[in-house]
């Protein structure tokens, strides 16, 4: 129990939806006196129908429920979810912004959190201010922040700009100060959100390495974000959050995979619809995605095997021999992928009036994006069916070398599976 430094015991966070207040204290007595009496509301618009006390009380959101787990000291957990899942709301409820509607959160040590740009930082003081102040909110003395102040700076990169008020600096500016401020301080746990995306790539690597060194130390680190690279490379365990509920705790290659099983759908591209030109006599029906156990898929990751699913009809009686070639494209139009029968001398044949070909692709290599998919059919070098941008498909980066690095901004298409080696000359 002793090394347990985050204890969160049924959590839930309620917000009321609508207006809250009529902008006037007259006003709101008289909504608070017509809801007491059972009247309707005389600020309420004209054409709105009137909203009873009994309908009133529903009108809530519910951001957190029921949430339960435990961090133990010099753990990474990392937190994902969906948009709206709560994540945010939950790292509110642990830097002590907002409190929950229920349930208990029990905490060890000094904290610092890095939420989103604009908190823990007072936009009239100038950097220098600001690092002080945040030092003493965690309890640190003068002197203590004084030993960090110049690191904390050379981090930041804003040796030019400490003395100016934050309320100048640019957003880039002000997420790397309180990102060095936070990862700097004394503090036994750091909370971090999704802010990391507003800084350049070159940043980001500097704080991820910098949150493995406080991994490392032995300080307790909660870590949002949608980078699910650096989730695997960072945290020892995962909190799926599903619209306010735990969906999965435990182990972190579980819990990502457990999110993409979620996040993925039976999403089917249908064709028939679509543009298209040739003979006819074969044609394109339905594409999807899937993983190698059959289950469809609507994000590929970076790294995983993944197989384009193309189902093709035969129009007319009797036995083709066909050949299909899918071009992955940018959205610009740039070719990046070629997958074609032809190239791998494979020659299926269609006797039945529906076939399925699929393609498997072996440590999916593009970055992160969305790319569009052309299909070109044909059946003894006669085009049977060529239909562009029938179908478009998202990569997300995934931990493809196993160490949480991907290349630099500007290379942004493939990733070589490659290795390195060394040899000495002898001279």
């Amino acid at each position: 129990m002793n090394d347990i430094v985050i204890s969160v015991e049924n959590v839930s966070k309620l917000y009321q939806l609508g207006v809250i207040n009529h902008g006037t204290l007259y006003r709101d007595l008289q909504s608070w006196w017509a809801k007491l009496r059972g009247k309707a509301d005389p600020n309420s618009p004209i054409d709105s129908p009137q909203i009873t006390s009994a309908v009133q009380s529903e009108q809530w959101f519910r951001a957190l429920d029921g949430i339960n787990f435990e961090v133990t000291r010099g753990e990474v957990l990392g937190l994902i979810g969906g948009n709206g899942a709560g994540k945010s709301t939950l790292l509110k409820i642990l830097s002590r912004i907002t409190a929950p509607s229920s349930g208990e959160v029990r905490m060890k040590g000094r904290i610092a959190s890095l939420l989103e740009v604009g908190t823990g930082f007072h936009p009239e003081l100038t950097g220098r201010e600001n690092v002080f102040l945040n030092g003493a909110l965690l309890g640190m003395a003068p002197k203590e922040v004084s030993k960090k102040f110049d690191e904390i700076v050379d981090f930041a990169g804003v040796e030019n700009f400490i003395d100016t008020p934050v309320k100048r600096y640019s957003s880039g500016m002000y997420v790397r100060l309180a990102f060095a401020v936070a990862a700097h301080l004394e503090s036994e746990v750091l909370l971090v959100d999704e802010v990391l995306a507003v800084g350049d790539t070159a940043f980001q690597k500097k704080c991820l390495g910098k949150m493995e060194d406080i991994g490392a130390s032995g300080r307790t680190i909660l870590f949002v974000s949608h980078n699910m690279a650096a989730i695997e490379n960072l945290c020892q365990k995962v909190l799926v959050l599903d619209r306010g509920k735990v969906d999965f705790f435990g182990d972190t290659p579980s819990g990502v995979e457990h999110y993409y099983s979620k996040v993925n759908s039976n999403v089917i591209g249908h064709l028939d619809a679509l543009p298209r030109t040739g003979d006819g006599r074969l044609r394109l029906k339905e594409v999807w995605l899937s993983d190698t156990q059959g289950n469809k898929l609507a994000i590929i990751r970076t790294g995983s095997t993944v197989k384009i699913n193309v189902k093709i009809e035969r129009m007319e009686p009797g036995r083709e021999d066909l050949s299909l070639a899918i071009g992955v494209k940018t959205l610009k139009g740039e070719g990046v992928i070629h997958l074609s029968t032809e190239t791998l001398a494979f020659n299926p044949q269609v006797s039945e009036q529906f076939i399925t070909l699929s393609c498997e692709l072996k440590r999916f290599n593009l970055r992160g994006g969305i790319y569009s998919l052309n299909f070109y059919l044909s059946t003894s070098g006669v085009v049977s069916d060529w239909v562009q941008d029938g179908f478009r498909i998202q990569v997300e980066d995934g931990d493809y070398y196993g160490t949480g690095k991907l290349p630099p901004e500007g290379y942004s298409h493939y990733l070589a599976d490659y290795s390195w080696s060394v040899a000495n000359d002898g001279s």
